[in-house]
C-alpha cells in the first residue's frame, strides 16, 4: 500500500453537530417478492426501533432523495440505468434485457420499486458524502449495496451506492478514502471499482467459502485492497483480534480523510445466509472504532436476512454512533414492534423469545483460531 498525496480536500462547510440518519418510507412496503430473501422489513424496523427507544429525534432524521439518472451514470452505464427504469415502469423485461443486464431473474427480480428503491439508497449515499465534507457522521442503513456492477445487477444489488458515495467524496476533493466491508459476502463491486485508484483503500472481512467466491487472501487489487476471508464459526473474539491486529492498523497507516463502513448484518449468528457467528455487540464495537478513524464517516447497511437480527443490529448501530449504549431491554413500544414482525422462513415460524425482548445479543466469544491469526499476519505483510 502506498500513501497517496497528503493534500486534504477543503470545504467551507461546517462540521455536522451530530450524527444524521438518512431514511425513506419507500422501504416500508417494498419487497423483492414473497420468496426472495429481501421479502423482510429491514430499514423500516431499524427506524421504528430507533424512534421507539428515543434514539432518533426528528432533528437527526432526513428523507433520502432519489438519485437522478445522471447521478447514477457517474458509475453505471446509462443504458443499464435506463433498463432498470424501464423495467420498473413496465414490470417486465424481455429476454435480451434479462441476459444483458441480469435483470428479472430470481436473484434480481422485477418488482414495483426496482428503480426507486435502489436509486433512493444511492441518493442517500451521494447526499451523505456532501453532508460530511466539513466533518461528521451520516448513517444510511439502506445503503451498502456493494455487489452492483456498472452495467448489470448482481447479488440483489441494482446500483452500487457505496461506489457512488465514494466517487462523490473524490469529486469533492478528498483523496484518501478507507472502505471497510463487514458483510458476510465479499465487497467485490466496490473493490473492483477502485482497484486501480490509489485514493481508495478497500478492506473486506467476509466468509471465505461464500458467494461470490472472490476476495481471496492474496487478492490485493494492485496493492490498494486487503481481503480477510474467514472460516465458518467466526466469533466475536476473532473479530476483535482482527480489528486490533489488522483493520485499525491498516487504517492508521493509510491516514484516511473519510471512512465508509458497510455493516451488513448477515455475519450475525442468527442470519440464515452465512455460517458466521458474530453477535451484534461485536459489530457495534467495530463500527464505533472505525468511525473514530477519520473526521468524516459514512456508515451503511448491507446484507441481512433475518428481520429481527437486522432491525435490532441496525438500530444499535445508530445508538452506538450517538454514544448511546444499546445494551438495554426494549421498551414496551419497541417490543411491540419486534412482536409485530412476521417471517415466512422456517426459522421465523417459532422465533425465540430473545428476538422480542432484547436488543443486544449475548456475546459470542471463542478461541482465536490459527487460521485467523495467519490471515491477520498475511494482510499486514508488505
Amino acid at each position: 500500500m502506498q500513501i497517496p498525496n497528503p493534500a486534504v480536500g477543503r470545504s467551507a462547510q461546517p462540521p455536522l453537530d451530530r450524527p444524521m440518519f438518512l431514511g425513506s418510507e419507500v422501504y416500508r412496503n417494498s419487497t423483492y417478492g414473497k420468496k426472495h430473501p429481501l421479502s423482510i422489513p429491514r430499514v423500516s424496523t431499524a427506524i421504528d426501533l430507533s424512534r421507539a427507544m428515543g434514539w432518533l429525534p426528528d432533528s437527526s432524521y432526513l428523507d433520502s432523495p432519489i438519485a437522478t439518472p445522471d447521478q447514477l451514470a457517474r458509475f453505471h452505464e446509462p443504458d443499464y440505468v435506463a433498463a432498470v427504469m424501464r423495467a420498473e415502469a413496465e414490470q417486465r423485461v424481455d429476454a435480451d434485457t434479462m441476459a444483458r443486464f441480469n435483470l428479472g431473474k430470481l436473484e434480481n427480480p422485477v418488482f414495483p420499486e426496482m428503480f426507486r428503491r435502489p436509486a433512493t439508497a444511492s441518493g442517500a449515499s451521494i447526499l451523505a458524502a456532501d453532508m460530511v465534507l466539513g466533518g461528521g457522521i451520516v448513517y444510511s442503513p439502506a445503503g451498502g449495496t456493494h455487489h452492483g456492477r456498472p452495467g448489470r445487477a448482481s447479488g440483489f444489488c441494482y446500483f452500487n451506492d457505496p461506489v457512488l458515495g465514494i466517487l462523490r467524496l473524490l469529486d469533492r476533493g478528498l483523496d484518501r478514502i478507507y472502505y471497510v466491508d463487514l458483510d458476510a459476502h465479499h465487497g467485490d463491486g466496490v473493490q473492483d471499482a477502485f482497484h486501480a485508484d490509489e485514493r481508495v483503500f478497500t478492506l473486506s472481512i467476509h466468509e471465505g467459502a461464500r458467494w461470490p467466491h472472490t476476495g481471496k487472501l492474496d487478492d490485493r487489487a494492485g496493492g490498494m485492497a486487503r481481503n480477510l476471508p474467514m472460516p465458518s464459526g467466526f466469533n466475536d473474539t476473532e473479530l476483535r483480534f482482527l480489528m486490533e491486529q489488522a483493520v485499525l492498523p491498516l487504517g492508521e497507516l493509510f491516514r484516511p480523510q473519510a471512512i465508509v463502513v458497510q455493516c451488513g448484518a448477515d455475519a450475525l449468528a442468527d442470519d440464515p445466509l452465512s455460517r458466521l457467528e458474530l453477535s451484534n455487540r461485536a459489530l457495534w464495537q467495530a463500527v464505533a472504532e472505525l468511525a473514530a478513524l477519520a473526521p468524516r464517516a459514512l456508515v451503511l447497511g448491507g446484507g441481512g436476512y433475518n428481520p429481527w437480527s437486522v432491525g435490532r443490529c441496525w438500530a444499535g448501530v445508530w445508538a452506538t454512533l450517538n454514544g448511546i449504549d444499546p445494551d438495554v431491554p426494549p421498551n414496551a413500544e419497541a417490543e411491540a414492534i419486534l412482536r409485530s414482525i412476521t417471517w415466512n422462513r422456517r426459522e421465523g415460524r417459532n422465533p425465540p423469545e430473545r428476538w422480542f425482548t432484547t436488543i443486544a445479543d449475548d456475546p459470542h466469544e471463542g478461541q482465536i483460531r490459527e487460521e485467523v491469526r495467519e490471515i491477520a499476519a498475511a494482510v499486514m505483510s508488505p
